[in-house]
């Protein structure tokens, strides 16, 4: 109970209350996007039209002005007062509205995300990962950022319209929204494009919980019984390791996007990063084919070539010509491009060899090379399940091609894809 003689501070009325709320949720916002929601906020409650700059501008005069006048007068005064005053002496007041709460918390919402599925949007992925890549930087942390694509929308917009399509891009927001951790940021990025943010995490971790969203989000878009088969591709970039610039990480990531795009779909994986020249022989097997509805293959017939062409500086995976097919008995220099796993935690199970596992050495389109212990063990044919980064476990069928000693008790073992 107050005594007597106490100067009296009258409660605050409602109006006054969402205002104070108003300005400790705005101090919580960033400039860009604090600025987008000043300028609808002016335009409501004055009517009048400002840029952000100019909105942020006179927010600070009139938080300035509460302040002055609150010292001059020794009580609380209220934002609106601060605010009347200031608007009036700039001769832009008109007629003093106050917003509703609801209406407060819209203009708040769509500052912020995409109005289709919920999730962050462009401007706010900009801004949080500037933010997770200074934190990281700083305490020598982790940060993981992918890059996810739905596979095959404009198919799915053209066959089953764009209600459909929406409805395929909410289905993708909510799978992210209910498979992430709470430590994760999911974004739309784009308009069949979504970006993720993960703090304090590793490559294996980034790309095991990338599987996990692909296969939930399958699973969710099964009811919908459409022709056309919907996925997420994905694209990982981990600082520090593949680098500490924003501009680096995102091209690195959209890069490997889009090789699991090229090559996902494949029946066997290939990741064409780079050309490594090699003279160990050729595979003998041909490669197999691209697309699982492509036309069968004759006995005796080359396979098809199928040309993918080249997206955002990732190069095309070169068939090699009808005319320089390898000879099964005759080496000759390797046909397929090979991408170097030495260093990637790469590996695959031998599962016709007691579970047996092999580090994976180098990977292309004709096949892989295995470095293992007791290579006589291995069988001319076998079974495999090949555990490679950006792709998701792929088992194959394997034929020795060759075996090479690699140091005191191991040896290489090249191997074919068989079709």
């Amino acid at each position: 109970m107050p005594e007597p003689g106490d100067a009296f501070q009258p409660q605050p009325s409602a109006e006054d209350s969402f205002l104070d709320l108003l300005v400790e949720t705005l101090d919580g916002l960033d400039d860009s996007v604090r600025g987008q929601f000043l300028r609808q906020f002016f335009r409501t409650i004055a009517q009048i039209d400002l840029t952000d700059a100019q909105s942020l501008e006179y927010w600070e005069r009139i938080l300035l002005r509460r302040r002055e006048l609150a010292e001059n007068l020794g009580q609380r005064v209220s934002l609106k007062t601060a605010m009347v005053d200031v608007l009036a002496s700039t001769k832009f007041l008109r007629v003093p509205i106050l917003m509703e709460y609801d209406e407060f918390k819209k203009l708040q919402i769509n500052a912020a995300t995409d109005a289709l599925t919920g999730l962050y949007n462009r401007r706010l992925f900009d801004e949080y990962l500037d933010k997770e890549l200074n934190r990281a930087k700083r305490y020598g942390q982790q940060l993981a950022i992918v890059i996810l694509d739905l596979h095959k929308l404009k198919e799915v917009n053209d066959r089953h319209g764009h209600l459909q399509g929406d409805q395929v891009l909410q289905l993708a927001a909510a799978t992210l929204r209910k498979t992430l951790r709470a430590s994760d940021f999911a974004f739309r990025i784009g308009g069949d494009e979504f970006a993720l943010l993960l703090p304090l995490t590793d490559p294996e971790q980034a790309i095991t919980l990338c599987r996990r969203v692909r296969t939930q989000y399958e699973t969710d878009i099964r009811p919908l019984k459409m022709e056309v088969a919907v996925t997420l591709d994905f694209g990982v970039a981990v600082h520090p390791q593949d680098g500490d610039q924003k501009s680096a990480l995102l091209g690195l990531a959209d890069q490997r996007l889009y090789q699991l795009k090229n090559v996902g779909r494949a029946p066997s994986p290939v990741i064409p990063l780079e050309t490594h020249p090699s003279r160990e022989p050729a595979s003998t097997a041909p490669p197999p084919q691209r697309e699982a509805h492509a036309a069968p293959t004759q006995p005796g017939a080359q396979p098809p070539v199928v040309s993918t062409p080249p997206r955002r500086g990732v190069p095309p995976l070169q068939e090699p010509p009808a005319t320089a097919r390898p000879s099964v008995t005759h080496p000759e220099a390797r046909k397929w491009e090979r991408v170097s796993l030495a260093g990637t935690k790469a590996y695959a199970i031998l599962t016709d060899v007691n579970q047996k596992t092999a580090t994976v050495m180098d990977l292309s389109y004709g096949g892989v090379a295995l470095l293992l212990e007791k290579a006589e063990e291995v069988p001319n044919q076998f079974n495999a399940v090949l555990h490679v980064p950006i792709l998701p476990p792929v088992r194959v069928v394997l034929r020795k091609a060759y075996t090479q000693p690699a140091g005191p008790g191991r040896a290489r073992i090249g191997c074919a894809f068989v079709s």
